[in-house]
């Protein structure tokens, strides 16, 4: 506590005057050890002056300590004690130094310098005691403690504790910036007894910066640069060239500028590399410039290596699609077609944030608003799996449904039949083809083209009285752009006001547009379904039953059939007869425009699945995103696959996905003709407004004509049967041979290699394919059935499971459906033909014609003649007609029709064979006579004009039959010839009919008389030829 007092008053009283000798001989002591003298730049005047008052007052402070400690004194007993003194303090050092060393040197400049301070020193400065120096207060070493530390520290002055620290090896900033490690000092002090016992300080920190040295170059990232500009503009920044320095510091890694070294080029560069144009380019005066740029560091070093910068300018840009056909064809088959698979959108350096393009398939020229299979309605329902009892009110017109044949159709829709009304045409549905319960449910459904064509009611179908009332049982109309439906509820029903028409407004009825409607009817509910979206109405109105009578009703398509009322109809109106009723009928409320497919189904109501298959397209856009793409692109489409719409952030992502975008038609045949092509995009930029007006892209698929099927009846053309088979149950088949192919006609290059020859042509090759029937027709040629003795029967029990519906008339037998070939087959070999009253019968023809896609494809013509045999006592003779061989005449061999030639009074006693077989026989006897004759006479004309040249070696004269195969004397083998093709004929046509014999052996008999009238009158060549040998094996009997 003294001591502390004592500090105090030390520290405020002003120092006692003393001399200045001692004092200023200390101070240059030191200045002269003192390190701050190496470091000048280090050392400032300032700070030398506040180091040295720091020494002073810490001497001060020293010696006063030494004093209070009982030091101070007698001098005698004072140097006593400095005798006796010992290692008692530890060298005292700064807690923290801060160094700076550069590249390429070891000395460490630290901050402050590097001083170790121990108690046990003497004090040099005092002026009235006797200092002996002792070692216990000298600094004799540092130590540094650190792991792989590049630094040693050494004492310079073991005296005033001054040290060093410098580098053990060259340092390098690019490796290591800073190091960071402790140091301690040791005194040179001994224990009390003699021993060794030196003291050491605490660990003071050091940090140690690695000062950088420009010893490094910039260098460019790349090897060269290149970028497009287009002519006309000028850019902020075209591109950007970019160099590094590997030095550490920043004053020499950063790089301060670049600079281009090409002289006179319109172009300059910035500190931070942009390269933009000084003025405006053009494509005609400079297609490429090529520049070279250099870089600097802060450090003003350049760059060991220039770069070449590579700047191509384009014509004026126009922004847009690139790289699309306007026409592509579709080869029916090949399945889905990319439609722009080298699209390219030009932005024309826009910056382009989101793209949206819109792709539209335009097919409303095409069938019924596109491509569908071309079916009669009531096929593609079953094929959609509708419920069957489906009528159709609009059917192409054929033997047994002919109520369409007046009505004007349009031909140029690849045989999808749709009827035109005009606005005076109207078509009466015979009775008996549908009936309709109002209790019950029943589906209304039509394909209907209309347009805005005043506010008249134009009536889509009718029920009404037939006679002496005008009531509307149920109808179907449009009025405006008003879809209306109108059932009146059966008198027998309660007696109260019920729902009874039912009004929808939609822009569909009157846009001239296919559209496809579906009415469900279930009272009191009625739901209309437009192109499969369902749509209830806006409004319902009530009425009263009907009232109670018995008159018929009419069904009507087309307009509506009532009475005449006394005042004109605005509508033009069709006369018709008068009713036997009295009163003069009319139609009226004509409908205009285009239908087809009209049909009812009475009992159930039709499934959104089979409403959506009836209206779904055949053809239409496709798009199958890879699954390495797509990455942030919507896609959406319309239902019927018309519109597709593509949206992208990404420019190279929208040109990824629009590649795939293609043309897809199922439809083996499909239509074929021009489907245009509509690309409208739309760019946004980052501000969300438009830009980059990108033109709309008009292109066209071309489907082409798919190669059309050749459908080929064949088999069994004429046979005979007995009359007892007719008369029987099973009667007679009429088709038990029939086979049905399709096939098409491929051309076929030549191969070889190198330039075609023009002389070689392309081959037709014929390639057998499957596809379905729709349609075989049985009709009968002459007069019509007569149901009191004569049928055309189908086992329907075996065609139960198949897809095919039957219907007979007088006229023959239609099978309707769409099923495969082999079914057709299989249903026309059941189909058999009776007639319980066959004596007065000689034969019957028959017609046979098959087609595909409701007429698009027709079969040949494939006839069928059957012949009766009769015999004197059928029932005596039974077993033997049914154990005789049949008439058979395949298609692959020649006939003739025979209609005429039946033989009209048989033989009693034997079977009559058929006259085509004697006609044949004679017909190609004769032939082959007068082709053999006529030969002859060439050959033996010839024979004497080479005699006549050479008369003197007509005896060496050898006939060179090197090449002969066969060789015959016609005159003299012709009859055995003939004869033995007879006898060929007899035994294929008649093998156990005796009469058929001698009738053979009598035409045989003619011929050799005709052969030996041709031989007498022409002797002399005869006998000449007989010296010949002649081949005939080429000849064609």
């Amino acid at each position: 506590m003294e001591i502390s007092q004592a500090m105090a008053r030390e520290r405020d009283q002003p120092p006692a005057p003393r001399s200045r000798a001692p004092a200023a001989a200390a101070k240059a002591k030191r200045r002269a050890h003192s390190p701050l003298r190496l470091r000048p730049a280090l050392a400032k005047p300032a700070q030398v002056l506040a180091q040295a008052a720091v020494s002073l007052r810490h001497s001060r402070l020293q010696r006063r300590f030494h004093e209070l400690s009982g030091e101070v004194g007698d001098p005698a007993v004072r140097k006593s004690s400095r005798r006796l003194q010992t290692n008692k303090h530890k060298p005292w050092l700064e807690p923290t130094y801060h160094g700076i060393v550069t590249e390429n040197d070891n000395a460490v400049l630290l901050d402050p310098p590097l001083i170790a301070l121990d108690k046990d020193a003497p004090l040099r400065f005092a002026e009235s005691f006797e200092v002996t120096v002792t070692k216990e207060g000298e600094i004799c070493g540092f130590k540094i403690h650190g792991q792989n530390v590049p630094f040693d520290a050494v004492v310079v002055d073991k005296s005033t504790g001054e040290g060093l620290i410098r580098s053990k090896e060259k340092l390098d900033c690019e490796l290591q910036k800073d190091y960071t490690f402790t140091i301690q000092a040791y005194d040179c002090g001994r224990g009390p007894d003699g021993s060794a016992n030196a003291k050491k300080s605490h660990k003071a920190t050091v940090h140690i910066q690695v000062n950088d040295v420009n010893e490094y170059a910039p260098v460019f990232k790349e090897k060269s640069y290149q970028a497009s500009v287009v002519e006309g503009r000028r850019y902020e920044s075209i591109l950007r060239v970019e160099a590094v320095d590997a030095d550490c510091s920043p004053q020499f890694s950063q790089i301060c500028s670049y600079e281009i070294v090409t002289p006179d080029v319109p172009f300059t560069v910035d500190k931070d590399g942009h390269i933009k144009n000084t003025e405006k380019l053009n494509y005609g005066k400079e297609h490429q410039y090529k520049l070279t740029v250099t870089a600097y560091d802060c450090g003003k070093k350049r760059a060991t290596e220039d770069v070449l910068v590579k700047i191509s300018i384009k014509p004026s840009c126009t922004p847009g699609w690139q790289g699309w056909d306007s026409r592509v064809e579709y080869e029916p088959g090949t399945g889905a077609l990319a439609l722009f698979p080298n699209a390219h959108l030009e932005t024309c350096d826009e910056s382009v944030a989101s793209v949206q393009v819109t792709v539209e398939l335009e097919t409303s020229h095409i069938g019924k608003g596109c491509d569908r299979d071309t079916y009669s309605e009531k096929s593609l329902h079953r094929l959609c799996g509708a419920a069957s009892g489906t009528a159709e009110l609009l059917p192409s017109p054929s033997g047994s449904l002919n109520w369409t044949v007046g009505l004007p159709t349009d031909n140029g829709h690849d045989s999808d039949q749709v009827f035109e009304f005009n606005g005076t045409q109207a078509v009466r549905i015979p009775d008996g083809v549908v009936s309709v319960n109002p209790k019950e449910p029943f589906t209304v459904s039509v394909w209907m083209r209309h347009g805005p064509f005043g506010r008249r009611k134009e009536t889509i179908l009718c029920s009404s009285d037939k006679t002496d009332m005008n009531r509307h049982h149920y109808s179907l109309f449009v009025h405006g752009c008003r879809f209306i439906f109108l059932l009146r509820q059966d008198p027998s029903g309660e007696k109260k006001y019920k729902p009874a028409e039912f009004h929808w407004k939609l822009t569909q009825v009157c846009d001239e547009e296919w559209h496809h409607y579906v009415l469900n009817v279930e009272i009191p509910r009625v739901t209309l379904y437009v192109d499969g979206v369902s749509h209830e109405p806006f409004s319902v109105t009530e009425e009263y039953p009907l009232h109670p009578s018995r008159i018929e009703t009419q069904l009507v398509v087309g307009a509506c059939w009532q009475e005449y009322s006394g005042v004109e109809s605005d509508n033009e109106t069709e006369p018709v007869p008068v009713a036997p009723a009295g009163g003069d009928l009319h139609m009226t409320q004509f409908f205009r425009g285009d239908l087809a497919g009209l049909t009812i189904r009475s009992g159930k109501l039709t499934d959104k699945k089979v409403i959506d298959c009836l209206y779904t397209c055949k053809e239409g856009l496709d798009l199958q995103v890879p699954e390495d793409g797509g990455r942030g692109v919507k896609v959406q489409a319309n239902p019927g696959r018309s519109v597709l719409t593509v949206e992208a952030e990404d420019v190279g992502e929208l040109e990824k996905a629009l590649r795939h975008v293609a043309y897809l038609n199922s439809r083996q045949f499909p239509t074929p003709g021009v489907r245009r092509l509509r690309l409208t995009s739309t760019a946004r930029c980052f501000n969300e407004a438009a830009c980059a007006l990108i033109p709309p892209v008009d292109g066209s698929v071309m489907v082409l004509q798919p190669e059309e099927p050749k459908i080929s009846l064949s088999g069994v053309h004429h046979f005979a049967r007995a009359a007892s088979e007719f008369e029987s149950s099973e009667g007679v088949f009429l088709f038990p041979e029939l086979r049905i192919i399709s096939t098409v006609t491929r051309e076929v290059e030549p191969d070889g290699e190198g330039d075609e020859d023009p002389t070689v042509q392309e081959s037709l090759v014929s390639e057998e394919i499957v596809h379905d029937l729709d349609t075989c027709e049985v009709t009968v040629e002459g007069e019509e059935l007569n149901p009191e003795q004569e049928s055309l029967e189908v086992d329907m029990a075996r065609l139960q499971h198949k897809g095919i519906e039957v219907s007979r008339s007088d006229l023959g037998v239609v099978f309707t459906g769409v099923d495969t070939m082999a079914s057709y087959e299989e249903a026309l070999h059941l189909l058999r033909y009776r007639n319980w009253n066959a004596r007065s019968l000689l034969d019957r023809k028959f017609k046979l014609v098959c087609s595909e896609l409701n007429g698009r494809y027709i079969s040949n013509e494939f006839q069928v003649e059957v012949n009766v045999i009769h015999t004197a006592n059928p029932m005596e003779h039974a077993s033997h007609m049914a154990a005789q061989p049949q008439f058979v005449h395949p298609e692959h061999r020649s006939f003739v029709d025979l209609s005429g030639h039946n033989l009209a009074n048989p033989h009693p006693f034997a079977v009559v064979p058929s006259t085509a077989t004697v006609v044949i026989v004679v017909c190609v006897s004769f032939l082959v006579f007068m082709i053999i004759l006529g030969v002859f006479r060439i050959r033996a004309a010839h024979q004497r004009t080479m005699r006549d040249q050479d008369t003197g070696k007509e005896s060496e004269m050898d006939w060179d039959d090197s090449a002969l195969t066969i060789t015959v004397n016609p005159m003299e083998t012709y009859e055995d010839q003939h004869s033995e093709e007879e006898e060929e004929e007899e035994e294929e046509e008649s093998e156990d009919g005796e009469e058929e014999d001698d009738v053979t052996s009598a035409e045989s008999e003619s011929s050799e008389e005709e052969e030996e009238g041709g031989e007498h009158g022409d002797q002399k060549p005869a006998n000449r030829q007989q010296q010949l040998e002649w081949d005939d094996s080429t000849l064609s009997y």
